[in-house]
């Protein structure tokens, strides 16, 4: 898959609202004006720009927008406004209907997004289809300062190749901000040479497989439901998004941390968690995302190292994806390979 010069692309609001409230409005006119610059055209679902509230309360609002979004024969690619929390409320309107199945299969198009929208592209990879994790328009296309980050930049234009695309650790990675409002417009975030690159932990030669995975947050919540309890376990149970029942064979494995900035100890509980499913048992490998600011970078890889030991997994640490600034944008349900010599990471879009 891939999109074109002149493209027509969705935006759509899976998750979070805020595109919608009036504090991003700035937010909003810089990412027409990028997408723009890319030579596309883009449209705005029709409740996208509804806000935080209207999106909290109506998780069958979302996913008729996405359905909308599959169905028009105009619309060539999909992009997520942002993340969120609770995405998983919009599979049962979708996955329970066997005509909105046949529709998004019959209409494939390009979806977009990270974060929260894990769950989306676990939907996805449920239906055997594949999606695009890594950006997003809120932090992405977006981005404050007076040209999106170039790096990022680049992963969003692969989109209009239909090769491998392949990429080496950023030179430089970034701090979030803290500061969104428009007295940020024109600023540069705060940059740091990268001291590590991508971190190998035992790998002892190359690997691939076909890739599955996104926010460790977005995962664990669906196995023990630590904030939305059996409601989002349930959801899990019935669509096996990511259990016991997952095919994880012949997988590669893609985590990243969120702007939480998880403890440690925080971190090794979850992945003892995702542990329950069995899907360190059958994967290929892991490629760990940087953790955001870089916190707790080298504290994480005493505990991958842990897990690599424990599992015999080769695993790739520290790659610009995610919550973490830059991103590379990599397709899910899709070949990914990691070459030792190289150090670069084959992402297949061909």
């Amino acid at each position: 898959m891939k999109i074109n010069k002149n493209d027509l692309i969705a935006i759509i609001s899976l998750s979070d609202g805020m595109l919608g409230e009036d504090f991003a409005k700035h937010e909003v006119e810089l990412a027409n004006k990028r997408i723009k610059e890319f030579n596309l055209n883009f449209i705005y679902t029709l409740n996208a720009l509804k806000g935080r509230d209207f999106i909290c309360k109506n998780p069958d609002k979302r996913a008729q927008d996405l359905i909308w979004a599959f169905n028009n024969q105009d619309v060539k690619a999909i992009i997520s406004a942002i993340g969120g929390f609770d995405t998983f409320k919009t599979l049962p309107f979708i996955l329970d209907n066997p005509n909105y199945i046949k529709l998004i299969k019959d209409n494939l198009k390009p979806f977009i997004g990270y974060s929260d929208t894990t769950i989306n592209h676990l939907m996805f990879n449920h239906l055997g289809l594949p999606s695009y994790y890594g950006i997003c328009v809120a932090t992405d296309l977006a981005e404050l300062d007076k040209e999106m980050l170039p790096y990022t930049k680049q992963s969003f234009l692969n989109l209009f190749e239909e090769k491998e695309w392949a990429y080496t650790s950023s030179d430089i990675w970034y701090n979030e901000r803290e500061d969104f409002s428009i007295n940020s417009l024109n600023k540069p975030r705060e940059s740091f040479k990268e001291q590590d690159g991508f971190i190998e932990i035992n790998v002892k030669e190359d690997f691939e497989g076909i890739l599955i995975g996104g926010c460790v947050e977005s995962i664990n919540e669906l196995i023990v439901g630590e904030e939305f309890k059996q409601e989002v376990i349930n959801i899990n149970k019935k669509y096996h998004l990511f259990d016991d029942k997952t095919d994880f064979t012949n997988r590669v494995l893609l985590l990243e941390t969120s702007e939480a900035r998880i403890t440690p100890e925080k971190l090794e509980e979850m992945l003892n968690n995702l542990a329950t499913t069995g899907v360190f048992n059958k994967i290929n490998g892991i490629l760990f995302g940087k953790p955001q600011n870089n916190t707790y970078i080298y504290e994480y890889k005493a505990i991958l190292e842990k897990l690599a030991k424990k599992y015999d997994l080769p695993i790739v640490y520290n790659i610009n994806i995610g919550h973490a600034y830059p991103k590379m944008l990599l397709k899910l349900n899709a070949n990914v390979k990691y070459l030792k010599d190289k150090k670069m990471i084959i992402s297949d879009n061909k």
